[in-house]
């Protein structure tokens, strides 16, 4: 029975099977920096807003606290948005005939709310709660970054569950005293007199701060 295929198929075949491996291997690859990316992951991107509002400007020059405008953020799951209201008892006599400002003062004539893009938003299935975070000494610097740095508000971190794992493995790495939480450039310090307290490991034995790993923590 003559030869059907030539003696070259054989290395064709070879060159085949082992170039699909590699190929397979190439689109996980991508795939696995694809979603790590900021294309994906939107870290350190800018988003949109009807306003400019510059963190850096309010927080670092101006000095004002996270409640000011983030008023629920010790008692409830969520931060809260800052009511135009809120914008408008500083800016009814600052900057009060700015063109910048007007869509702040238009949603405060007719009461239609500022339609915010959301800067840090978890999938629908996560749940995240502020206040436990914020009452076992877990600072706003750790998952926003340095706000006080920022003229344009942007995500500082991934937001991926492995992410959060990191933490939750480990969280006495994060704890700092619950006075210092809002500030965004404590340190402690070797001179302080209460420099024992202020060891993480410590404080988050003092806060009963465990690490939490069950799915139900934030799968609920």
């Amino acid at each position: 029975m003559p030869q059907v295929f030539h003696p070259s198929m054989n290395t064709i075949s070879r060159v085949s099977i082992f170039g699909a491996v590699f190929i397979a291997a190439g689109i996980g690859l991508v795939g696995y920096v694809l979603v790590r990316s900021p294309y994906m992951t939107e870290a350190g991107v800018v988003r949109t807003q009807p306003v400019p509002f510059s963190h850096k400007h309010h927080v670092a020059d101006d000095g004002i606290d996270c409640r000011y405008c983030h008023t629920s953020v010790e008692n409830s799951s969520f931060a809260g948005i800052p009511s135009t209201k809120i914008c408008m008892n500083c800016h009814s006599q600052l900057w009060a005939e700015s063109p910048m400002l007007q869509p702040v003062r238009d949603s405060f004539r007719t009461g239609e709310p500022l339609q915010w893009t959301r800067v840090h938003d978890l999938p629908d299935f996560v749940f995240f709660d502020h206040s436990i975070h914020v009452h076992k000494g877990i600072g706003c610097v750790t998952c926003h970054g340095q706000v006080d740095d920022m003229p344009l508000m942007w995500r500082e971190n991934t937001l991926l569950m492995e992410w959060c794992l990191d933490c939750h493995r480990n969280p006495e790495n994060n704890v700092q005293p619950r006075a210092q939480v809002f500030n965004m450039r404590w340190q402690p310090t070797a001179d302080d007199e209460n420099h024992a307290l202020l060891d993480s490991a410590k404080l988050a034995e003092q806060y009963g701060v465990k690490s939490k790993m069950s799915c139900s923590v934030c799968h609920r």
